[in-house]
């Protein structure tokens, strides 16, 4: 676990009074929250709880409907103009967004192109890097997460816990400060997830600020510097992660654990 602060020890994530409708239907429900730079945060809840579209909220995959959210001081998806929010166009927010990469549930892998294709896209166009350097640095993001030679492979070549860790790789490539992992075990085979969750332990290890939805407990427990539950779309309880395990204090931390365990 990263002890690393941010300057002048402003939170990298600042959400506030954030609520999201889809229509009529309530799944946010006024959350705040504060992750902080090098932190570890893990959102557990039973399905429904407002997880994972909370994450897409902090990169603007969904617009909030009330609220703000504010990353490394600048609001996310909006800027403020004469005192009232205005959308940011979507060339910044793409540039927002390469600054805290997702990685899914799914690959999101381009399946007509190979692993190195995959992952120089994004810093080539969006970011207009030159093609020589991203590829290096491509590169050696594969062998970060295990996968050098690996390059000319198409995803359909690999396995669903190596296309995972090509889908890492590619989020690293953009040179994120902060990552979010929306359950990125829960398709894969029981066997593969142990290789996923070694790179995701090495990426905490590293000081990665990382806020991760997930069902796997071990890795909250063994990785999370804080673990945060949701139910309804708020946070019910929030603590260190033996704290909240050993001696949850609400009664829907307590029938949540008890029916992951």
């Amino acid at each position: 676990m990263s002890t690393s602060t941010h300057p002048d020890d402003r939170p990298m994530i600042s959400a506030r009074g954030v609520h999201k409708h889809f229509g009529s239907t309530p799944v946010l429900n006024g959350l705040d929250l504060d992750v902080h730079a090098g932190e570890v945060v893990c959102l557990l809840g039973s399905s429904g709880s407002g997880k994972t579209t909370f994450l897409r909220c902090v990169n603007h995959l969904e617009r909030i409907s009330a609220g703000r959210i504010v990353v490394d001081g600048e609001i996310v998806g909006y800027r403020e103009r004469r005192g009232y929010l205005v959308e940011r166009s979507e060339k910044e927010i793409a540039k927002q967004r390469a600054s805290m990469a997702m990685v899914f549930q799914q690959f999101n892998l381009f399946p007509h192109r190979t692993v190195m294709q995959n992952l120089i896209e994004a810093p080539v166009l969006i970011g207009r890097e030159d093609r020589a350097s991203a590829t290096e640095r491509a590169a050696a993001m594969l062998a970060r997460v295990g996968l050098s030679g690996k390059e000319r492979a198409y995803p359909g070549q690999l396995s669903g816990g190596q296309q995972q860790r090509v889908a890492i790789a590619r989020a690293l490539t953009s040179k994120p400060k902060l990552m979010l992992f929306d359950e990125p075990t829960s398709a894969l085979d029981p066997e593969l997830v142990g290789e996923v969750l070694d790179v995701m332990r090495g990426l905490a290890g590293d000081g990665m600020t990382m806020v991760v939805v997930t069902h796997e407990m071990g890795f909250a427990r063994d990785v999370a510097d804080r673990v945060v539950v949701m139910d309804g779309g708020v946070i019910v309880e929030q603590g260190p992660p033996n704290a909240v395990f050993d001696d949850p204090q609400h009664a829907r931390t307590r029938a949540f654990l008890r029916k992951v365990a």
